[in-house]
């Protein structure tokens, strides 16, 4: 690792373990500037931050581990982050989990990523204090919208809390269940129009011989049954935010009109004359690509560039790994709490989490809440933890269908982050015939990483960038176990 001073000032305490548990990520931390400081068992740490403050403590779980640690660890979180390193990377037990641990990390984990994670996670102050914790700005302010440790979600994030302060229109896109409505309810609220009102209208869902009336209102007698006037949502938006999902399926002649309300702020009503001055914010949202929407004829260029000032794209939650389990926990959580059920609630197994890490979740956000719910719901009373066993059921709806249309975006994703046999050996290739099932092409990508690595399952639990249980669970499930 390049020697810098990146984490000049900050300082890690190492509790449990052997001399050589964390070696390297000692060295690296002390490479980078840190201070590195040791101690034997957990309660020592507690001993420690008492006499001294310090920034980071990575605990190792192969300590002993009781209801009474994880009070220690909570009482630990209070003034430090707390990494819990185990052999898997997650709780082995229900008793291990606690919400205040900022990750679970692999004993093994390359002392490269450790360190990218804390300078992710700490700001260094020019006070030149030694001891005080910074947390991520962004993730703390954010906190109360939107839960998420993924460098993805972090990206896509960056400039909210500036949009927000901003009067222009935002332009927020990504697949369905992804989150928009919450990112546009975030802007609103951290907006100097907080404190007017927020109004959504979802484009798709009303019939285009309503959505006219629906947005600008319209006077009494305006057509048959307009016994009353009324007024839209722009006019229930004034002074405050007008939201407009999935704005790619609005008509094209009401296109035309919202371009003009934009630029004039101001609207007309269905059967008005009088022009109405509108004092509105407003946030677009859509899951399809817009900008080919426009070169396919189906949105005006000119409304799309009046749209796009300020821009957010959410990734889907197969994109962003590491923020499924903490959502999943905290859904899990959530639910059992709806049911008046008492913490500490069962945790998702390491199989679990694995399982559901795996999956292509199209869904998104809504999709993984969802079968959390269902699971809590159904889940035998007095289960300790929830295991696979426990999920599967409820994965049905969910299955990959055949032909389903993945976009070129997820493509280029898919191969910037998984790599390929290409890749791996600098010659080899997989040729996987179109009209192949899914789970036929599975197998046969599994069964050549094997026969590539010499049957070698930690090597081609590397290439194919699974743990190296799930690849067993598979090869168990597709009967190569002899392989």
């Amino acid at each position: 690792m390049v020697h810098s001073d990146s984490l000049s000032g900050l300082s890690l305490l190492i509790a449990g373990g052997g001399p050589d548990t964390f070696a390297a990520i000692e060295d690296a931390f002390k490479a980078q500037g840190g201070v590195v400081f040791r101690v034997d068992v957990l309660e020592d740490a507690l001993d420690f931050v008492e006499r001294r403050a310090v920034d980071v403590i990575l605990a190792d779980a192969g300590l002993r581990f009781d209801t009474t640690t994880v009070e220690l660890i909570d009482s630990l979180a209070a003034s430090s982050i707390v990494y819990l390193a185990t052999e898997g990377s997650r709780p082995n037990s229900a008793e291990l989990f606690t919400p205040n641990v900022e990750d679970y990390i692999n004993t093994q984990i390359d002392p490269r990523r450790f360190i990218q994670m804390v300078e992710a996670r700490l700001v260094k102050h020019n006070s030149g204090s030694t001891a005080l914790t910074v947390t991520d700005p962004l993730i703390n302010k954010l906190r109360p919208y939107f839960l998420f440790r993924s460098p993805a979600m972090r990206a896509a994030l960056e400039n909210l809390p500036v949009i927000a302060a901003s009067n222009q229109t935002v332009l927020i896109s990504g697949e369905t269940g992804s989150g928009k409505e919450i990112v546009a309810r975030a802007i609103h609220v951290l907006s100097k129009r907080a404190g007017g009102p927020f109004m959504a209208v979802n484009c798709g869902a009303i019939p285009e011989g309503l959505i006219e009336g629906e947005l600008f209102g319209h006077e009494k007698g305006a057509f048959t049954g307009a016994a009353r006037t009324r007024k839209g949502k722009f006019e229930a938006a004034n002074n405050g935010t007008l939201f407009l999902d999935e704005i790619g399926d609005m008509p094209l002649l009401l296109q035309v009109r919202l371009l003009r309300v934009l630029e004039e702020r101001h609207i007309y009503r269905v059967g008005g004359e009088r022009p109405i001055p509108i004092n509105v914010r407003v946030i677009a949202a859509t899951r399809v690509g817009l900008k080919q929407a426009v070169a396919d004829g189906l949105f005006r260029e000119d409304l799309y560039y009046r749209l796009n000032i300020l821009r957010i794209h959410l990734p889907p939650l197969r994109q962003r790994v590491e923020d499924i389990a903490y959502l999943a926990f905290h859904f899990l959580g959530r639910a059992f709490a709806e049911m008046g059920i008492q913490p500490p609630y069962p945790p998702l197994s390491p199989a679990s989490i694995d399982l559901i890490e795996g999956l292509p979740w199209r869904g998104n956000v809504r999709e993984l809440r969802n079968v959390m719910t269902r699971v809590a719901t159904l889940l035998p009373r007095g289960t300790k933890q929830v295991l696979p066993i426990h999920v599967t059921p409820h994965l049905e709806d969910i299955e990959p269908q055949p032909g389903e249309h993945v976009n070129e975006q997820d493509r280029q994703h898919d191969r910037a982050h998984s790599g390929s046999l290409e890749h791996e050996s600098g010659r080899d290739a997989i040729f996987i015939p179109i009209g192949t099932s899914l789970d036929d092409a599975e197998d046969q990508i599994i069964r050549e990483t094997l026969r590539h690595t010499g049957n070698n399952r930690t090597k081609a639990a590397k290439i194919l960038r699974i743990g190296i249980r799930t690849l067993r669970r598979k090869l168990s499930e597709s009967g190569q176990i002899d392989l």
